[in-house]
């Protein structure tokens, strides 16, 4: 295991730069309601293209790596989920003619409100529009073995089977950009993840009886891939006032016509504690660095919490509802929307219910993609600019390991906290560096690196404190995770050019191509 591990890192230290829906319950199809239809205003709507929007506002993003080993090592993401087929492309690798006999389908993710000056809740619909192909039983295992590295699916055991069909028949779906708007009725939403707040969900309450019902009616934008995501302000109805209460209020949203796009609307007050979590290797074990562990983790095997992650959680939620800080957790995700109806329903079985953040289709490729999460992040902290947020990932994302000290300090009243696991400390897998540079005029009280969730149990997050002083904290402001203990005491500079001088291009290939099969084992 010490050569491959040799070779990563001397592949790395050659680029180093020279200066430092079913995720819900089933619900029953709500009854019509009086209808509104609502004309567009330009002061309550995000860009129309989000894609050349993120792409201009964030043009120091990294441009396209050249291999899936390269982008893991670099970003900690997937590269193959960046080429997944959509469209008229899906239906033809599906080796499917008659999309059009199949019913119109809507992936409907979980948004969130904000009070906005007019006096509305401004609810951020958001989804997708498409159609399931139907598939043989044969055709649907070949697509599966093309994702599944190692075993084929007919070895895996039978309940990893079905997992792995499902995931694979949710990639080859057929984007509708004809389909016309969808449309949406809203009621008081009982529950809010895990058991209605019983295990310690989300906080929040239910609107009294029939309080926002109505049905919404919008002439949204929907883009050439399926995708919709706009600002629709809708009517009080009995719902209480953004302005006059600190409860977040929850709205069931039934996609009008379907079964498939029910979601559950998070209307947020101005002011309180919103937790923004990523969720692979910081509530869910997924490997996201290993090709064959995050495809057998993201295909075949239950989906797993890390630790005592969703105690943390429903700890949190408790807390700060005692504390009258009701919160508001919102969960985000880079990882294409066709891929993600599982972590909505592994977060709403195991962790407070909440609003939910992916990244849409025409983002399709690894730089739009790190444009995407701090698109995201900055489009939900200009939303609330009141709030305080709580930041949570892992090391191994590099767009993370810049966004999110960058954020803290060019947003100090708004992002309370930066807290994330240091990876190498409990998986020996993680062979990766990681920059803490980023993080160096940054104040500690505002950050911390932790080990396992319990590190996190004595924070006091409603006052705002981010770092438990008994945990060490080993930050460099440089790379580490270096091999022979480089960087860990600060040198890592002059080591790394050092090295860098003294590796061949020869070895970069060597390491990469031995990475590459160790990795497959």
């Amino acid at each position: 295991m010490l050569l491959p591990r040799i070779c990563v890192y001397a592949a790395f230290l050659l680029h180093l730069p020279t200066t430092s829906a079913s995720a819900n319950p089933v619900i029953t199809q709500a009854p019509e309601l009086p209808t509104r239809t609502h004309k567009r205003r330009s002061h309550d709507l995000p860009p129309r293209d989000i894609v050349d929007d993120a792409k201009s506002k964030y043009s120091s993003a990294k441009g396209r790596l050249n291999s899936k080993i390269s982008s893991i090592g670099q970003n900690g993401e997937p590269d193959w989920f960046f080429d997944l087929p959509t469209g008229t492309k899906a239906a033809s690798s599906a080796g499917v003619t008659d999309i059009e006999a199949t019913p119109t389908s809507v992936l409907n993710f979980p948004p969130y409100a904000n009070w906005t000056d007019e006096g509305a809740w401004n609810v951020r619909f958001h989804g997708n529009i498409y159609r399931q192909p139907r598939l043989s039983r044969e055709r649907l295992d070949d697509l599966t073995n093309g994702f599944l590295i190692g075993p084929d699916v007919e070895d895996l055991p039978e309940s990893q089977q079905k997992q792995a069909r499902n995931v694979t028949a949710q990639i080859f779906i057929v984007q509708e950009d004809d389909a016309g708007p969808p449309v949406f009725s809203l009621a008081p939403a009982p529950t809010l993840g895990t058991s209605s707040g019983g295990r310690g969900g989300g906080g929040g309450t239910t609107p009294s009886e029939d309080a926002g019902a109505q049905t919404v009616r919008h002439n949204f934008d929907v883009t050439a891939q399926g995708d919709y995501d706009e600002f629709v302000p809708i009517r009080t109805n009995g719902l209480q006032r953004g302005d006059r209460t600190d409860l977040i209020q929850r709205l069931n949203v039934y996609t009008n016509g379907t079964d498939t796009g029910n979601a559950t609307a998070y209307l947020v007050p101005p002011e309180g504690i919103t937790v923004v979590s990523d969720i692979d290797d910081i509530l869910r074990i997924t490997q996201i660095w290993s090709p064959k562990q995050i495809i057998l983790n993201t295909f075949a095997r239950p989906y797993t919490a890390w630790l005592n992650m969703p105690e943390i959680f429903r700890g949190w939620s408790r807390s700060l509802q005692l504390n009258g800080a009701q919160p508001h957790f919102h969960y985000l995700t880079t990882l294409p929307e066709q891929v993600t109806r599982n972590y909505e329903e592994f977060i709403f079985n195991n962790f407070p219910g909440g609003s939910f953040d992916t990244r849409p289709l025409n983002f399709s490729d690894v730089s739009a993609t790190l444009a995407i999460r701090r698109y995201l992040l900055e489009r939900v902290l200009d939303t609330f600019p009141k709030r305080k947020f709580v930041l949570l990932a892992d090391v191994s994302n590099s767009d993370v390991m810049k966004a999110y000290p960058q954020l803290a300090k060019e947003r100090p009243n708004q992002v309370m906290c930066v807290l994330l696991r240091n990876t190498t400390t409990t998986d020996d897998t993680f062979n990766f560096p990681y920059n803490t540079g980023d993080f160096e005029d940054l104040p500690q009280r505002k950050y911390m690196f932790f080990n396992t969730p319990d590190d996190l149990t004595g924070l006091d997050i409603a006052s705002g404190q981010c770092y438990n002083d008994s945990i060490r904290q080993n930050v460099t402001f440089s790379y580490q995770n270096l091999p022979f203990g480089l960087g860990e005491d600060g040198d890592e500079e002059g080591a790394g050019s050092s090295l860098r001088e003294g590796l061949s291009r020869w070895w970069f290939g060597v390491g990469l191509a031995v990475w590459g099969l160790w990795a497959l084992l």
